[in-house]
């Protein structure tokens, strides 16, 4: 389990951007005032929208920053599904390189293995992961189903794979491609991101059962070894 989880409760909106924003800013610049580059990922979703176009106005040295999806639907990148999409809106104009992983290839294990090629010219381990969760317990992409054994089996050397979530989530119904445990896990820093008291008490839950839990939030929470900062809007 993370060496200390802290959690950070927001009233509002605009109390949970600022925060976030702020947190992440801080992380980029850390960074890049030890390496002089930085490598983050970040999700996609209505929640970390406003809280992403607030940090693209901190004055950083953007050019110097390179940002990739936690996970990525299986969509043509002028989708409105897509979430590099929306980081290369936000971000390009900054300056910053933003690096998809998508794929055309039809099935979703070669996505996998095709994003895991693409990723493997960066310099991991990232800067910083954020990570958001689903009502079912998942997070970036890590689906309960038929392929969350192999997501967390595969290699400190396999950094993506490609998953078909079972159920199919409603919202989007497309198979994704999603950074591996081991690759969140080896962050250098960790964040997690959550809408509502009804996620709250999932994440609890699945922070307790930690590896045995069912929710694959809880399992993936379980490997980390550093500090994890959860920041919650509360209902």
């Amino acid at each position: 389990m993370a060496e200390e989880i802290e959690w950070w409760e927001a009233e509002t909106v605009e109390e949970l951007v600022d925060a976030v924003a702020g947190d992440v800013a801080f992380i980029i610049e850390s960074a890049l005032d030890a390496r002089g580059q930085a490598l983050i990922a970040l999700p996609g979703g209505n929640t970390p929208k406003p809280i992403l176009e607030k940090l693209a106005q901190a004055p950083l040295r953007w050019k110097n920053v390179t940002i990739i999806p936690t996970d990525e639907r299986l969509v043509p990148l002028d989708s409105p599904l897509s979430n590099v999409a929306m980081l290369a809106k936000i971000f390009l104009p900054k300056g910053a390189r933003v690096l998809p992983y998508n794929s055309e290839a039809a099935d979703y294990k070669l996505a996998g293995s095709a994003a895991n090629a693409r990723l493997s010219d960066l310099h991991f381990p990232l800067d910083l992961v954020w990570l958001g969760m689903g009502a079912d317990g998942h997070t970036a992409s890590i689906f309960p189903g038929p392929d969350l054994e192999a997501a967390f089996a595969a290699g400190k050397d396999v950094r993506a794979i490609g998953v078909a979530p079972d159920p199919l989530p409603s919202e989007a119904p497309v198979n994704r491609v999603t950074l591996t445990p081991s690759a969140i896990a080896s962050a250098r820093t960790a964040m997690l991101v959550i809408n509502g008291g009804e996620k709250r008490r999932v994440l609890e839950q699945a922070i307790d059962e930690g590896a045995k839990s069912a929710f694959p939030v809880g399992r993936l929470l379980d490997k980390l070894t550093v500090p994890l900062d959860i920041h919650c809007l509360m209902d």
